[in-house]
């Protein structure tokens, strides 16, 4: 398999996302798109996330390093993303605009990249 720059590409954004919200979760918060501070449960959560977020990116990025099949940890990607918008739809009459657009958006869009990356065919090197 050739190396997937598209599972780089992907991993490092969330592996960069998850490392933001374990450094200063307060900080990666407010840029997803909530203006307030949040409780400390809310922290809890915020913290989790980025686990979640740091690990699947990191393993994207080293299954694409070292040319194996990606497409397992994409669908790991979209799925993390498909289980934000399913919280989110439940407190959307709760957030803001800009929570909506940047929060709810963006798991839209990573459950397409998800979906996309899942459903490609793996690359092949060689004759």
């Amino acid at each position: 398999m050739a190396r997937d720059r598209a599972a780089l590409v992907a991993g490092g954004i969330r592996l960069t996302s998850g490392i933001s919200f374990l450094v200063d979760p307060l900080r990666a918060n407010r840029l997803w798109g909530d203006p307030g501070d949040p409780p400390p449960t809310a922290r809890l959560l915020l913290r989790s996330m980025g686990y979640r977020d740091a690990l699947i990116g990191a393993m994207l990025v080293a299954a694409a390093l070292q040319e194996r099949d990606t497409r397992g940890w994409f669908l790991a990607s979209g799925g993390a993303d498909a289980a934000d918008l399913l919280g989110g739809l439940s407190v959307h009459d709760q957030l803001g605009r800009s929570q909506k657009a940047i929060g709810l958006g963006g798991a839209v869009v990573g459950i397409g990249v998800g979906l996309w990356g899942a459903v490609r065919r793996p690359r092949r090197t060689g004759p």
